[in-house]
């Protein structure tokens, strides 16, 4: 039986990540087919305030890796996160779900009960059920930078849709 923690997160991130690489692939193609400097996308922002497309991207792969590993219990894989354009991003997303491919379901057995501790040893350290970090912070977190990189780059005038974002299912 396939471990209920692992359907609602690796698959998942799988699926909004592909989808992902794909809108990112167009949105490659688009400014070379406009002739547009790809940092007009890549370092475009929804407000002053906000990560720039790049970091959104980064920082779903990155949620996407740790919280398979921590609800899989294993180390969180480090990335550099020195990505500077379309392809590097492909890249980092190819690495992304590799690592996904490679985590095993039956370590989430017994996950959604596993304490996971974010930022130990620090003034913000935050313990929480493995339950409570998919449903209420990891799976929200990651969703909301799917969606705002596809918020930027939709903004931006890449002709993509509800369908490009949500990818195959």
């Amino acid at each position: 039986m396939t471990q209920p923690m692992y359907t609602y997160s690796v698959p998942v991130f799988k699926q909004m990540l592909t989808a992902l690489q794909a809108i990112l692939a167009r949105a490659d193609a688009h400014v070379t087919e406009k002739s547009i400097d790809p940092d007009a996308l890549l370092q475009a922002r929804l407000f002053p305030d906000m990560f720039p497309l790049i970091k959104q991207v980064q920082t779903a792969a990155d949620f996407a890796r740790g919280v398979s590993a921590r609800l899989a219990g294993m180390d969180v894989p480090k990335y550099e996160g020195n990505e500077q354009g379309f392809a590097d991003l492909d890249a980092l997303l190819t690495q992304t779900l590799a690592f996904l491919d490679s985590v095993d379901a039956a370590k989430f057995a017994d996950s959604a009960g596993r304490e996971i501790v974010l930022r130990p040893g620090t003034p913000k350290e935050k313990k929480l059920t493995g339950q409570a970090y998919l449903a209420g912070y990891g799976l929200p977190q990651f969703f909301f930078h799917v969606t705002t990189a596809y918020d930027i780059l939709r903004h931006n005038g890449l002709a993509i849709g509800k369908r490009d974002y949500m990818g195959a299912y």
